[in-house]
């Protein structure tokens, strides 16, 4: 998906919805980089998690949650994202983008 997203004709198409988001793992300490779907609802950035019990990366954002990067087609965006899981077991990571200035 991320090889996808930097064609010029088809990028820009896939690009909507889609950003890559960059992490540090909670355990390991390494950088992770990966694509997810997202929508914008106000001032954040709400990442709905398909099939959360196959995917471990947002664990890493549970409880304070952590400082995450978002790869936009043509900016980044800092914030910090919180990863809820409601009472039927959908997940949902919300960003908070970093105040600016």
């Amino acid at each position: 998906m991320v090889a996808l997203m930097g064609v010029p004709v088809l990028g820009p198409l896939l690009g909507k919805g889609f950003v890559e988001i960059e992490y540090v793992g909670r355990r390991s300490g390494q950088v992770f980089r990966t694509p997810v779907n997202y929508m914008k609802k106000g001032d954040e950035y709400v990442i709905g998690v398909a099939m959360p019990d196959k995917k471990s990366w947002w664990r890493n954002f549970l409880g304070e949650g952590s400082p995450i990067l978002l790869h936009f087609r043509d900016e980044q965006v800092r914030g910090h994202a919180t990863a809820r899981r409601d009472e039927k077991g959908r997940v949902t990571v919300r960003v908070r983008p970093d105040a600016l200035g």
